[in-house]
């Protein structure tokens, strides 16, 4: 029997570049750190994972899994994550029954997308872009916006080229970043709230702080509107003052605009790409998901011009290859059958609709939020939710923001489950967040009806 610990002695010795990084894993309190090689005999960890999973939080209990309904008491109502408890419309699902009994959509599509939903895609957005696309190389079908996303920081980052990413951010925006070699920057927005209502609150950017952020190493900006998890609606003005800067540091921009179709009491959605040049260096993320409450289909796709949809599919073919084709059919259903059903008015009003129902429980009580003006999340301020100290918190909650307290506490007290905001910044910037809890109100109003009535019992609490 061959001795493992003289072929050991004998590798390192021969091998003695690769054996310094010999590593093995151990877990501390939750944590994940890497340490020297072990010589006890454990082999569970012989070969070390790139250090690229440290810098995206990869390997960090993310704020997901902490706050997952298994974690939770089972009747605890779920405004935390962002999904619907309600189906898609039926003849979008009637669409996708179609397509999986039909032969070709059960088999591979063309990388770019089939061409029915380009086409519609096409049809659809066009006229928001005031320019005729081009199907086959201004628009570009993805496993969902964030693969769509990731394929294009593939494409474009070089080693170290920085990013620049305002806060709170959507917590793919880094892993994705990172993962392709990126160097995230953060400017944070910052929250003005006139104490003397308690739904007025604006997240403003200090341009003057944005200018200092981009170095000779920026190579991009993500512009999220309307905006996850803050529901801003970027104004125009703002948008305008981005491009400017965009244009004189040359700047690819990234608009992740997935929340395009919910955006209320009459703001306006201004596309990034239709400011005056900002069409060539800009590329707009869109999604089914988001628009036909189909967020398990992951379809989404990217407008953009051929500079930047070019690269981004030779990057995509290779990452995927091909989105997911009878969902890819059922969405091309939903586009091109919006218009007649007059579907997206629909659905707005009744988002327009469960925002109230919620918004309505926080001005019973009395608290501060930050009124959305789109997407499907409302930011609580937390900071007057009085906690014991000495509450049986678990420990993946320990050494985190005070909002993960804040949040778990709510959770199991008043059977309400809502996600931290903390999560959603660098670590020099988190105090912003450590304010504010999300909630989601793309539930049926039934059950945001309920939340408000249990979110009631916070009064108590309050201090």
């Amino acid at each position: 029997m061959i001795n493992l610990l003289k072929l050991r002695a004998a590798f390192r010795t021969s091998h003695p570049r690769l054996s310094s990084q010999y590593r093995f894993m151990t877990s501390v309190s939750g944590t994940l750190v890497q340490s020297k090689g072990s010589t006890n005999g454990d082999r569970s960890s012989l070969i070390p994972f790139s250090s690229r999973l440290h810098g995206g939080r990869a390997l960090a209990q993310d704020v997901w899994s902490i706050y997952n309904v298994a974690n939770l008491p089972a009747d605890c109502i779920n405004l935390g994550q962002g999904y619907m408890n309600f189906p898609p419309p039926k003849w979008v699902t009637d669409a996708a029954d179609e397509a999986l009994k039909s032969l070709l959509p059960n088999h591979y599509s063309h990388p770019k997308g089939r061409i029915r939903l380009r086409n519609a895609i096409k049809n659809f957005y066009q006229k928001s872009f005031n320019r005729d696309l081009d199907v086959e190389t201004e628009i570009l079908v993805t496993s969902g916006a964030n693969q769509g996303q990731y394929s294009v920081f593939t494409a474009f980052l070089e080693h170290g080229d920085e990013v620049i990413m305002f806060e709170p951010f959507f917590d793919q925006y880094l892993p994705s970043v990172t993962f392709n070699g990126g160097t995230p920057v953060y400017v944070p927005l910052h929250p003005h709230t006139d104490i003397t209502t308690p739904n007025n609150s604006n997240w403003k950017i200090d341009f003057d702080e944005l200018r200092r952020a981009i170095t000779p190493k920026a190579k991009m900006i993500i512009i999220n509107t309307p905006h996850n998890p803050v529901g801003k609606v970027f104004t125009r003005e703002e948008l305008e003052q981005i491009a400017v800067l965009a244009e004189e540091f040359n700047l690819l921009v990234m608009a992740d605009e997935v929340y395009d179709c919910l955006v209320f009491d009459g703001k306006e959605h201004v596309r990034f790409a239709t400011l005056p040049g900002m069409w060539d260096r800009t590329v707009t993320v869109l999604s089914a998901g988001k628009a036909f409450a189909a967020t398990g289909w992951r379809v989404g796709w990217l407008i953009g011009p051929p500079s930047i949809i070019g690269p981004t599919l030779a990057a995509c073919t290779r990452i995927v290859f091909c989105s997911n084709s009878p969902l890819q059919e059922a969405a091309a259903a939903g586009l091109e059958q919006a218009v007649e059903r007059h579907f997206f008015e629909n659905q707005l009003k009744e988002y327009q609709e469960r925002r109230d129902v919620l918004l309505s429980a926080f001005d019973r009580l009395g608290m501060k939020y930050s009124h959305p003006e789109g997407s499907y999340f409302v930011l609580l301020d937390i900071s007057r939710v009085n906690f014991p100290e000495d509450y049986p918190f678990p420990a993946s909650v320990q050494g985190r923001g005070r909002d993960f307290k804040a949040c778990w506490f709510i959770a199991l007290e008043i059977g309400v489950s809502s996600i931290p905001v903390s999560e959603f910044y660098c670590e020099e910037h988190c105090t912003i967040g450590e304010n504010f809890a999300r909630f989601a109100f793309c539930k049926d109003e039934e059950t945001l009806r309920k939340a408000g009535e249990r979110l009631q019992g916070l009064a108590k609490y309050l201090v």
